[in-house]
């Protein structure tokens, strides 16, 4: 039985307030002492979520719920409310939230003050302002949305399976097209190419030879964030197992049948993801655009080595939504881990976050020998503890990186350290067995392809 921490009565705890319950938040959570602070969260998400695998949720090898966890079981001594913030007021440190449940289509709209504030709602999608993208394409940032995938897959096969679809149509209907050539895109790639060649093969035989995978990339190669040995093998066994890559080129209009590119080409498409890189979620463009010192910001909160928002006493940023003054870092689940778990133990510690430098506070009585400010906090500093990606057919590519030396690892033993990495990196017990049933379950049955 889990104890709930002894708070002084009579004594005011600072209220930080959480925006978000992804990677940052989740791992500031596990971290921050719930007895000094009282610490809330809002989300209009009451779960954390395992990005890193939903591009297997998308297509049925891992379900749903294995890789979500409620975000209340990161801390069980914090608040959370289910809302989104629609405004920030930083001057008089309140900020406006709005209930997601709306009961009888009544808007529920409410105030919470705040001592500190931790932006960390992540990134959207970027459009790029392209026409036709918004009506005609899907996304993959929520299981929301790898659920319509995993639907929309299922339906177009259906379609075209009736007596009445012509030709032509069913060619359209199966021609799937992914636009972006990072881990996204790639592995959603990989594994809709797996999910039909595996088990909808064997259902849908007579409408196979009308099934295709097309990536479209606007750079020159795939996966940029890997050395150039593994873009190539990448490359290589989408070759080898039929999914077409076309790198070097612009979309520059989706339509409801057919992808435009600027050289004048027109993919027909039945469905397409788009996974072209990350905007800027709506709140964090009206903070960017409230404080001057942010002027400069390019669609990101600019913070300083203490993940401190430049330009606004006490707020701070972490994960996809935030960008380092000292230098630019990957939008990675393992940078907001990271960057959580940091912040998290530096309000722990006691240090003046409200000083221009941050440092530690001398506590009464103790045997610190100069009373007052003491050591600097330590800034954030990023450990690469590699990255990885699935290529398909059991297939995944590693790279470590120690200082200038890269160790690249691809091919099928990968895989297996693939399974292994994501399996322990589940934030719970109960997820790391549901995980490792579900591929058991889909190794042994195949994957589930009911329409509900």
């Amino acid at each position: 039985m889990v104890t709930k921490p002894q708070v002084k009565k009579g004594v005011a705890r600072p209220r930080l307030v959480i925006l978000g319950s992804g990677w940052a938040s989740h791992s500031f959570a596990k971290v921050v002492d719930a007895v000094k602070y009282d610490v809330v969260i809002v989300s209009p998400r009451n779960y954390f979520l395992f990005t890193p695998m939903l591009a297997s949720t998308a297509v049925g090898t891992i379900e749903f719920r294995s890789i979500v966890e409620p975000i209340r079981k990161a801390n069980e001594f914090i608040d959370y409310f289910e809302a989104t913030c629609l405004g920030i007021n930083a001057q008089d440190q309140v900020i406006k939230c709005e209930s997601v449940q709306k009961l009888e289509g009544e808007s529920n709209v409410f105030d919470i003050p705040y001592d500190y504030l931790i932006v960390g709602v992540g990134a959207s999608t970027n459009t790029f302002g392209i026409p036709g993208v918004e009506e005609n394409c899907f996304f993959l940032k929520e299981i929301e949305n790898a659920r319509e995938l995993r639907k929309g897959v299922i339906t177009r096969f259906e379609r075209a399976n009736l007596p009445s679809t012509p030709v032509e149509e069913k060619k359209r209907l199966l021609s799937f097209v992914v636009v972006g050539g990072g881990p996204t895109g790639v592995e959603y790639a990989a594994e809709l190419h797996d999910l039909v060649t595996e088990d909808m093969s064997k259902k849908y035989s007579k409408l196979i030879e009308h099934f295709t995978v097309t990536l479209v990339q606007r750079q020159n190669t795939i996966l940029t964030q890997f050395d150039g040995v593994l873009q190539q093998s990448a490359m290589d066994n989408f070759k080898q197992s039929g999914i077409n890559v076309i790198t070097g080129a612009d979309v520059v209009e989706v339509t409801p049948t057919a992808i435009h590119l600027k050289d004048g080409r027109e993919l027909p498409q039945g469905m397409t993801l788009w996974a072209a890189g990350n905007g800027t979620q709506t709140l964090v463009q009206d903070l960017l655009n409230s404080i001057p010192e942010q002027a400069e910001a390019r669609g990101r909160l600019i913070v300083d080595d203490w993940l401190r928002v430049k330009g606004a006493e006490n707020v701070f940023a972490f994960g996809d939504c935030a960008a380092m003054e000292s230098g630019a870092l990957p939008p990675t689940a393992q940078v907001a881990g990271q960057q959580g778990a940091y912040l998290g133990r530096l309000f722990n510690r006691d240090y003046c976050l409200e000083c221009e430098l941050p440092y530690a506070t001398a506590k009464p009585n103790s045997n610190v020998e100069t009373i007052g400010m003491t050591s600097l906090a330590k800034p954030f500093q990023f450990l690469s503890l590699g990255i990885m990606a699935y290529i398909g057919e059991e297939k995944s590519m590693i790279q470590f990186e120690a200082g200038d030396n890269k160790l690249k690892l691809s091919g099928a033993l990968t895989y297996l350290l693939w399974q292994s990495v994501y399996a322990t990196k589940q934030v719970s017990f109960r997820s790391r067995v549901l995980v490792l049933f579900d591929w058991f379950k889909t190794k042994v049955f195949g994957r589930d392809l009911s329409q509900f």
